[in-house]
């Protein structure tokens, strides 16, 4: 039984330890996109090389998270957190030292296999040590400060960028680093699932990154026109075939596909996917938006995004009261509308945009459709599933949005025509975002559209999230299952 009480100095400890863990995933996946124009300058570089710079780190994140938080389970938490930091900031020292871009694009995908072993650890560490009196607090502590350190993020790596240069937006992985492990390794106490047996689903967690792999680049790599295109889009989707394969005859499948005969959790899941392609896209190109054509620096850059990180962090877990009064169609349906509605009132952000005037009303109708939306799908997700496969549908769902964020960088210069040099001209950019906003816009609507028709109120008595508090733009948050000892 754990024991540990929220009182006690060692308690301190782990919360430090796993908030400053998962902060570093947390921060490297809202900072990069600030530091993309740098990159690109600094790297002589193509906008291609800038969508892999981002998605390199999300293929092998979405493709391995389940698969981390198993190895956890099994082997001990805390072992598999500790080698996920020290595996994170190897790869951000890689990053930060990268000559050219492609050691950085297959730095980047080294970093993601870092956070999927540290990301799912560092909640599983939380349930795993505290009494179960003082679990919810615990955790509403960690997630809390870790929306902090999300808000901070964009700011932060702006600062960077401007500052000593965009490589520290990697390097300063490595004292972080050097801080959690010896922590962790001193006061968080090892833990692990007795129940976790049988075979690792290691071919299936390839497979799936593998398919992620190769649709992204047929996409980013589309334009080109090469018959390479076309083949490597043939291979990807053979790749996810045969996951599908895998998943089906595996004796202990990474994605049970039984998990989807719940008609609420696939319906809430073609949500996620609908909302978080238009999230991904919407901030890796609002990012390059506000420093290629408005002509803001670094910092401001960053900086204008904290509205939408400050009002999820405000007003989530009022929100997620609410819903659990109201059931979630209704801000399910509403959430996607007015973030909808956000993105198409970025129209207005050009040349010399005003920050008060242009570029805030915006934010602020994006930060109220998310803090709409967010907190009712992650109790949704949970609702629809048993209470001992909660942490699995969490981490489906947690995937589900990595991967449609990915697949939208990869896709939407594609659809919008942005040529390889387009971050470089602020006319060109700025025309191929003005087709892009109500591209994601129309993604929102279909989503509204899935959830009004298909989502519909849990039973009385499920599973209700822990993660009450939330800061993240770029997916759900993880919850985990019933923890043991």
């Amino acid at each position: 039984m754990p024991d540990v009480r929220l009182a006690s100095p060692q308690a301190k400890w782990i919360l430090f330890t796993t908030v400053l863990g998962s902060a570093m995933a947390l921060l490297d996946s809202t900072v990069v996109n600030v530091a993309l124009p740098r990159i690109g300058q600094d790297l002589d570089t193509s906008l291609a090389a800038l969508q892999w710079t981002v998605n390199a780190y999300l293929v092998t994140l979405a493709g391995l998270i389940l698969l981390g938080g198993s190895l956890g389970d099994r082997y001990g938490r805390r072992r598999v957190f500790v080698v996920g930091v020290v595996w994170f900031a190897t790869a951000s020292l890689l990053c930060g030292l990268a000559p050219s871009s492609g050691v950085l694009i297959a730095a980047r995908a080294l970093q993601g296999i870092g956070g999927a072993l540290l990301t799912p650890g560092s909640l599983a560490l939380i349930q795993a040590s505290f009494h179960p009196d003082d679990r919810s607090r615990a955790v509403g502590l960690w997630s809390g400060f870790g929306g902090i350190g999300a808000a901070v993020g964009p700011f932060l790596g702006g600062w960077l960028v401007a500052g000593p240069g965009w490589r520290w937006v990697f390097l300063l992985n490595v004292p972080l680093a050097l801080l959690c492990v010896p922590v962790a390794l001193r006061h968080v106490p090892e833990s692990a699932d007795r129940r976790a047996h049988g075979r690792f689903d290691v071919l299936g967690a390839v497979l799936g990154a593998l398919a992620l792999a190769l649709v992204t680049y047929a996409l980013i790599e589309a334009p080109s026109g090469s018959p390479a295109v076309a083949l490597t889009a043939a291979a990807g989707l053979a790749a996810a075939v045969a996951f599908w394969y895998v998943e089906r005859h595996h004796p202990d499948p990474m994605l049970p596909p039984d998990i989807f005969a719940s008609r609420r959790f696939t319906a809430v899941n073609l949500v996620t996917l609908c909302v978080y392609a238009a999230f991904g896209g919407f901030f890796f190109l609002t990012a390059l938006q506000l420093q290629v054509v408005a002509g803001y620096s670094p910092p401001a850059a960053g900086t204008a995004l904290l509205p939408t990180t400050a009002l999820m962090l405000l007003f989530s877990s009022r929100s997620g009261a609410l819903a659990d009064r109201t059931g979630p169609r209704l801000p399910l349906t509403v959430g996607p509308l007015l973030c909808a509605a956000a993105m198409l009132l970025m129209l207005r952000v050009g040349e010399g945009a005003d920050y008060l005037t242009d570029v805030l009303p915006a934010l602020l109708v994006m930060g109220a459709g998310m803090v709409t939306l967010v907190a009712p799908l992650t109790a949704t997700v949970l609702a629809s599933v048993d209470p001992d496969r909660a942490g699995l549908a969490s981490g489906v769902n947690n995937a589900a949005a990595r991967a449609a964020g990915l697949v939208a960088v990869a896709a939407l210069p594609l659809l919008t025509g942005m040529g390889p040099e387009a971050y470089r001209s602020p006319t060109a950019f700025d025309a191929a975002f003005d087709r892009a906003m109500p591209l994601c816009a129309g993604v929102l609507l279909l989503g509204s559209v899935v959830a009004f028709a298909l989502v519909r109120a849990p039973e009385a008595g499920c599973r209700r999230p822990e993660c009450r508090t939330h800061g993240s733009v770029t997916a759900p948050p993880l919850e985990g299952g019933r923890a043991g000892g």
